[in-house]
Parts: C-alpha cells; structure tokens; sequence
C-alpha cells in the first residue's frame, strides 16, 4: 500500500509569478470593452507609434520628429525623409483614429450602462399605464 502524505496545516504553497501572470493575462478577459481595448489593440497602436517617434527623434531631432508628427512642418522640409513620412501620416490618421476610438468606446459604455430597460418592457407599461382605470369594487359593509 502507498502512503498518502498528509495535507499540510498551512494550505497550498502561494503561487509563483508565472501562475500570477498567467491568471492576470486570462483576467483581461473579464475587463469592460474600453479597459480591454486599450491593453490589448490600443497599446500595440501607441507604442508602434511611440516607437517611430523615437526613430525619428534620434534621426531628424526631437524638436522636428514632433513638429513633423503635430503637422507643423512637412515631412519633405526634413532629412532624411524616408523615416519622416510614416511619422507624418500617423500624426495625421493614427492618433486620431485611436483617440477617436477610445472615446468612441467610452461613449458606447456611458450610453450601453444608462440603457436599464428593454424597449418591450418600456412599451408594456406604457400600454398598462394607457388602459382606462378599473371601476372601484362595491364595498362589502353597509353604511349607517
């Protein structure tokens, strides 16, 4: 026969960080849209973003790499302009489009969390509300 060892007072060992993380990348599942959005499109949007700024900074000059991405000068005016093209156009579509997105998804959580009722349920009661009152029941005890 094999011995069972007996169970320890303490209870299991904590678990290490592998598991820790590995429990915390399956939690973002159960993250509001907007909260999962930004960790996990909208942070790869943003740091590929960021990291062409940072090409850039460190090619053209930081003050350049940020006039070229805001639209102050144009990417033709640098040099060299192969790297301040694709920074031109994510300072003119991207960050836009991901701004606009973010909040596109806070809107939709504010408008989704005051949606309390159901149409069907708002239109009963309006129909409830909208039939004629029950005539009062005759009472059962005589007056003197």
């Amino acid at each position: 026969m094999s011995a069972v060892p007996a169970p320890s007072p303490d209870g299991p060992p904590p678990p290490g960080r592998r598991q820790r993380l590995r429990a915390r990348w399956a939690d973002r599942l159960a993250l509001p849209r907007f909260a999962f959005w930004l960790l996990s499109r909208g942070a790869v949007l943003l740091a590929m973003c960021a990291a062409l700024y940072v090409l850039n900074g460190f090619l053209i000059g930081w003050a350049h790499a940020y006039d070229v991405l805001v639209g102050i000068t144009s990417p033709a005016a640098v040099c060299p302009q192969w790297c301040a093209w694709p920074l031109s156009l994510t300072g003119w579509a991207a960050i836009p489009a991901i701004i606009g997105a973010a909040a596109g998804y806070v809107i939709t959580e504010q408008i989704q969390a005051h949606h309390a009722r159901e149409l069907d349920d708002v239109l009963n009661e309006l129909r409830r509300l909208a039939e004629p009152p029950l005539p009062p029941s005759p009472s059962s005890g005589g007056d003197a």
